[in-house]
């Protein structure tokens, strides 16, 4: 991805930024990524689900409440991400936010490196809204499938490669997305039986 300020090299160094004291607000991670900017904030949490921090409890909840909320508001056309209150008061532990935030740098790198426009009409609308929908439909699973061990990480990189294509306008990530929803319906599938 040429630009810089919008790899996710550079919104994972924001969070890590916003990062300080013993514990960090996600309300505080949710500014430095700039309210005025969706994909990023559905990108994150979606990321953030995939790394090691899913091991702390409540945590898939909490962003799957932000995927929903955040996916939500990209179907109603909204400008600017809004999150309420309890999800913004939530904090997490500061160093084990640095250490996922490292551990989501490398993979990072190497997707903004292999980015480039493709695919585009998967990433307008119509097909926008579909994409959107199925986010808002995970960040809701997700409180629900915590109990289910790495269901919320499955459909954290679903919600990951949707968040990823919008914001490169690679839709060959929109593709890789649809190909992760069939591993998060044998997962569960099986977790069930």
């Amino acid at each position: 991805m040429s630009d810089d300020d919008t790899s996710i090299s550079a919104m994972i160094g924001r969070v890590q930024k916003a990062a300080s004291g013993e514990r960090t607000r996600v309300g505080d991670i949710a500014e430095a990524l700039g309210r005025d900017s969706l994909p990023p904030n559905l990108m994150i949490p979606a990321l953030a689900v995939v790394s090691p921090l899913s091991g702390i409890p409540l945590f898939s909840s909490i962003c799957g409440i932000m995927i929903a909320l955040i996916s939500a508001q990209m179907l109603l056309r909204r400008e600017q991400a809004w999150l309420p209150g309890f999800v913004t008061r939530k904090e997490v532990s500061t160093e084990r936010l640095r250490k996922g935030a490292e551990w989501m740098q490398r993979p990072a790198r190497f997707l903004d490196r292999i980015t480039r426009r493709r695919l585009s009409w998967l990433v307008r609308r119509p097909m926008l809204w579909v994409t959107q929908l199925i986010c808002l439909c995970c960040g809701l699973m997700m409180p629900m499938l915590e109990i289910l061990p790495f269901t919320s990480s499955l459909m954290g990189v679903v919600v990951s490669l949707f968040a990823f294509g919008m914001l490169a306008r690679d839709g060959l990530f929109t593709v890789f997305g649809f190909g992760a929803i069939g591993g998060v319906g044998a997962a569960v599938l099986y977790f069930v039986q």
